[in-house]
């Protein structure tokens, strides 16, 4: 990667990570427990993937534009790692797999939701 690209990664992924951090912490005052709001951000970013990318792979797309929004924006404000060691708090089965199913069937759809709206 050249420097003008890792430069546009960490452009995107500071006001990801900020932004996750806002709106988990946000959300935990609202939800029975931290991985639920985790959950919802990644189903957002999710959900924006699929809009946006569509717009991304048109010719003439800004040159750089994947790297800023998906890989750096996009990567830091869904996280999968948050959401691991969050399962880890988890103590009951029913809630342990309506969250690993939610993040990855939901993700899923929500991603293919975006894709729909996106195109």
């Amino acid at each position: 990667m050249i420097p003008s690209q890792a430069l546009l990664v960490a452009a995107g992924a500071v006001p990801g990570a900020w932004l996750r951090f806002l709106l988990v912490n946000h959300l935990a005052e609202r939800l029975p427990s931290k991985p639920w709001g985790t959950l919802i951000v990644n189903l957002l970013a999710c959900f924006v993937l699929g809009w946006i990318l569509p717009g991304l792979q048109r010719p003439g797309a800004p040159p750089g534009a994947s790297l800023l929004l998906v890989t750096g924006f996009l990567g830091s404000l869904s996280t999968f790692s948050t959401l691991m060691v969050e399962l880890l708090t988890v103590r009951a089965l029913g809630p342990l797999v309506r969250l690993v199913f939610g993040s990855l069937v939901g993700g899923f759809l929500a991603m293919m939701a975006g894709l729909a709206l996106g195109r």
